[in-house]
């Protein structure tokens, strides 16, 4: 039995790889959501064994990315009340 592309536990680790450097290159916690989520789906595929179609896995994806954005938000943000300042330049 031929499985789908988007079945390969590697193309989703692979995603989540890219996604993780992309962070690197431009920081904020955008990417890794994505890479959280592409990660977790990964671990599901390899681990678990898990045998559903793309739209079930892009929604498994999105779910998880969700979730871990706004774990990271909670946990990397600033406080509430809170502003962010600078008491010294980058140049001294």
């Amino acid at each position: 039995m031929d499985v789908p592309l988007w079945s390969e536990w590697w193309l989703w680790g692979s995603a989540a790889l890219v996604l993780g450097i992309l962070e690197i290159l431009a920081p904020g916690y955008i990417f890794l959501g994505f890479a959280a989520g592409a990660l977790a789906v990964c671990v599901m595929l390899l681990a678990v064994g898990l045998q559903v179609g793309l739209p079930i896995l892009l929604l498994i994806f999105a779910i998880l990315s969700l979730i871990a954005w706004l774990v990271m938000r909670r946990l990397f943000s600033l406080k509430k009340g809170q502003v962010k300042s600078f008491d010294r330049d980058i140049n001294d």
